[in-house]
């Protein structure tokens, strides 16, 4: 069955060309333009002494291209337009009946039909015969057959399609194509390395294979050796580019390549590798990354929140943070003290504001972040590694660092063009005194008590018979852990040219509850009312002094409460983070721990 019209390649490009109303006014011909392509006009022209007779109506070419080319006039094309636009409405003004029928097909070279839902390349394609480049990018084209391909072709662009099989392309190629652009597509090997031999593209320059999901790389540069005339190749983005060795072996495999991934290969880089592709036990089908973490900034003192309750036993209160983030399983070494899975329970409210613009979904809590990664393709196999606790501190050092070793090259590939999770997290443990029951205390004081009374009236009881102090025990709570800001962190840098990305998280100002402050002294000898006894001048003026006291303590610690005359600006909560592609000819076991610096 046929495809429609509408995702053919030949009804996209009569589409594109009534937008441009080649034959409205100013363009082509009409009673503005009518006596210019009259032949008795041309040999009037011909005779000296004569004026050619203008009708009111009628325009001068001139003034036809200014009405194309003032921004302001109605008959400007749009910003976006392409040269080759520009180019047909201005040869519709000066010789309009070059774009009349079927005269058209012989004025096009280059052909840009770019996001315009086309699904196949048909038959209609062949009446371009004198055309040298064609640019379907954007598109949805899955096959394309090389029957419809015009033989005059040099350029084929089909970045961003959904091409996954080359083999009707190259039943019979255009011989002369030196460029074959083929990003972002859906083509692995090794069922395609074959089609990308010198006798299928013997003149063939420049070849784009980016991001797609080629994984043997020896498979692939055995047939592109083949290549005589090939001197850019473009391969970033697929999994086989995340091997150590990939640049290296391809440089020394390929000496006539001038500029892979768009970098230039130079003398120096050709002598640093010499020998390399003959050293194939080095081409291990793994990658190796190392994260890094180091500070965290803008975490709140949590000792200024901490309600202390008179006349009652207050637990011990521990705090410590630590931060996590998402990586596939596979085997870590290096730097690391926990690699197990942690599950994130949220206890209070925490808002985060200002997220970083690198953060793809702002979530406030651990359980929407949840909920937002069943909607998103989630990569298999991942888990969550968390930092070593670390207690509070206006800056918080984690001196975090993990090697991790990927065997599953797609899936990596996956994950960096998801991206990881980074989240910053407090864990609180109460710790109470190990005493008996209630009841059973105040047996046992009633019982010193009358003892104490008997030892009283015998006297004294003597140092060798007093029992020591045991050191008080502790029973911890299970720890209570609440996400303090969490965000995404873009990492799909490491499948182009960059081996680092170094970025601060920035999670903007946190906001919490406010505690309620337990009463004064003062307030408390309020409440009591004016029947019953106030306490002596002098307790009172001392528990005056030692409110104040410790009024001025807290607020010499508590920086959100600043003195009079002054503002404090809040700091918001950030933390280093840091992922780096380990590239060979790096000494990659034996790297010694670095600290994560903040970028610039």
């Amino acid at each position: 069955m046929a495809a429609p019209s509408y995702c053919r390649v030949s009804a996209a490009f009569w589409e594109h060309l009534q937008h441009l109303a080649l034959q409205d006014f100013p363009c082509g011909l009409g009673s503005w333009n009518k006596f210019r392509s009259d032949a008795r006009t041309s040999a009037c022209r011909s005779q000296p002494g004569q004026e050619e007779a203008v009708m009111l109506d009628e325009e001068s070419p001139e003034v036809l291209m200014e009405l194309l080319r003032d921004p302001h006039s109605p008959w400007a094309l749009p910003p976006e337009c392409n040269p080759q636009d520009q180019y047909l409405r201005e040869t519709a003004v000066m010789a309009p009946e070059l774009v009349r029928g079927s005269n058209i097909f012989q004025v096009f070279r280059t052909l840009r039909i770019v996001g315009k839902r086309v699904e196949e390349i048909d038959e209609g394609l062949l009446q371009l015969q004198k055309l040298e480049q064609l640019i379907l990018s954007a598109n949805q084209i899955s096959r394309i057959s090389s029957a419809n391909l015009p033989r005059t072709l040099k350029v084929l662009e089909l970045c961003c399609n959904a091409v996954g099989d080359l083999q009707d392309l190259c039943t019979r190629p255009p011989p002369e194509l030196q460029h074959l652009g083929l990003g972002y597509n859906k083509l692995c090997g090794p069922s395609q390395d074959k089609y990308l031999t010198a006798d299928l593209w013997p003149n063939l320059v420049s070849l784009d294979l980016s991001f797609n999901s080629f994984t043997n790389l020896l498979e692939l540069v055995f047939q592109l050796s083949s290549l005589q005339k090939l001197r850019i190749l473009v391969l970033q983005g697929n999994p086989l580019a995340l091997i150590p060795t990939y640049r290296g072996f391809l440089v020394d495999s390929l000496p006539k390549l001038s500029i892979l991934d768009d970098i230039h290969i130079g003398p120096d880089e050709r002598h640093q590798f010499q020998g390399l592709a003959r050293q194939t036990e080095l081409i291990r089908s793994e990658a190796r990354l190392v994260v890094s973490i180091g500070e965290i900034k803008g975490v709140p003192d949590p000792s200024t929140h901490q309600q202390l309750e008179v006349d009652s036993e207050a637990p011990v209160i521990t705090y410590s943070y630590c931060v996590t983030y998402e990586f596939l399983e596979g085997e870590e070494t290096g730097h690391s003290s926990s690699t197990e899975e942690i599950k994130i329970h949220q206890h209070s409210v925490v808002v985060a504001l200002d997220m970083d613009s690198s953060a793809q979904d702002t979530r406030e809590t651990m359980s929407q972040q949840e909920t937002a990664a069943k909607e998103e393709p989630k990569v298999p196999s991942a888990k969550v590694f968390v930092t070593p606790g670390k207690p509070w501190a206006d800056t918080i050092d984690c001196s975090y660092r993990k090697e991790h070793t990927v065997k599953d090259l797609v899936g990596l590939k996956s994950y960096l063009e998801t991206g990881t999770i980074v989240s910053v997290v407090e864990e609180k443990v109460l710790s109470w005194p190990v005493n008996a029951d209630p009841e059973e205390s105040t047996v046992t004081k009633g019982k010193a008590g009358r003892g104490l009374q008997k030892d009283n009236a015998k006297g004294p009881v003597p140092r060798d018979k007093q029992k020591k102090k045991k050191p008080c025990e502790l029973r911890s709570d299970p720890p209570i852990q609440k996400t303090l800001g969490t965000g995404r962190v873009t990492l799909e840098a490491l499948l182009t040219n960059e081996d680092l990305v170094a970025t601060v998280c920035d999670f903007g100002i946190l906001i919490t509850e406010q505690s309620v402050q337990p009463p004064s002294l003062e307030e408390k000898d309020g409440k009591k009312g004016k029947g019953k006894s106030k306490k002596p001048k002098a307790e009172s003026q001392t528990s005056r002094k030692t409110t104040a006291s410790a009024e001025g303590k807290r607020k010499t610690k508590d920086s959100a409460e600043p003195e009079e005359g002054q503002s404090l600006q809040p700091v918001p909560l950030t933390v280093q983070f840091q992922m780096q592609l380990l590239r060979w000819p790096m000494a990659v076991g034996s790297q010694s721990q670095e600290s994560v610096e903040e970028p610039q």
